[in-house]
């Protein structure tokens, strides 16, 4: 595998669309995609008949619902989670420990009864449309970073894979957290792209220096003329480490 070939298997494109016909035409565009992630608008339109689709297409799926719930809710929607085979999945780790530790260990139960791989839990820490005031509005006094820090050092101990952060904590989380503690970065745009309703961003090429091990990346590919084209473009001007 070449470096080009590595680079697209670390870029996830984000299926925002509203339905299942929009979504497989996707991923029939983008061939050289390996992981699509499928978020609460597409699943709460489609359900989860649509993972066996995705599955079929020999894509692998990072199930982006951010569970918060309490901690017997939670191990059970990761029980059924491993059933259909995701890749990736995502909680909020604000759902504190127990919450974490027992969707952990459900995801281990669960894939070793049913004879699969586990899939990678993803602690969701900050979103990135919120920034410093946004957090003080909802009684958090930290900033982003801090608090990014503090939820990561939770998540990690509570069993899971890796975080979900904006670009710009990559490097001191890496830092901080350890560098096989796995960062998957939304936020991210191409120089080429609008920011829109994301406030903390960074170029593909800049992530990846930074140490992210995956990116997300939706509206820049799947709203380009040429999905395809625009994926490829990326992948071209990122460079990775």
């Amino acid at each position: 595998m070449n470096r080009k070939e590595e680079l697209a298997k670390r870029i996830i494109v984000a299926l925002d669309v509203g339905s299942r016909e929009e979504a497989l035409l996707l991923i029939g565009q983008l061939e050289d995609v390996e992981i699509f992630k499928m978020g609460i608008r597409l699943f709460t339109a489609e359900g989860p008949a649509l993972l066996n689709e995705i599955k079929t297409s020999r894509k692998k799926v990072f199930l982006d619902l951010k569970l918060h719930d309490i901690p017997n809710t939670v191990a059970g929607a990761v029980k059924v989670a491993v059933r259909y085979g995701v890749h990736m999945l995502t909680l909020h780790s604000s759902g504190g420990r127990e919450m974490m530790e027992r969707a952990a260990d459900a995801a281990k139960e669960e894939a070793e009864k049913e004879g699969t791989e586990k899939p990678l839990l993803l602690a969701v820490t900050v979103l990135t449309s919120l920034k410093s005031e946004q957090l003080h509005e909802i009684g958090m006094t930290a900033d982003p970073a801090r608090q990014v820090i503090k939820l990561a050092k939770l998540a990690r101990e509570a069993g899971a894979d890796g975080l979900v952060c904006s670009p710009q904590e990559i490097e001191i989380v890496k830092q901080e957290i350890g560098k096989d503690f796995l960062v998957v970065s939304p936020g991210i745009r191409p120089s080429w792209a609008a920011a829109q309703d994301q406030k903390r961003i960074m170029t593909p090429s800049l992530a990846f220096q930074k140490g992210a091990d995956y990116l997300v990346i939706g509206r820049p590919i799947i709203e380009a003329a040429s999905p395809q084209k625009a994926f490829l473009r990326i992948v071209e001007e990122s460079k990775c480490p």
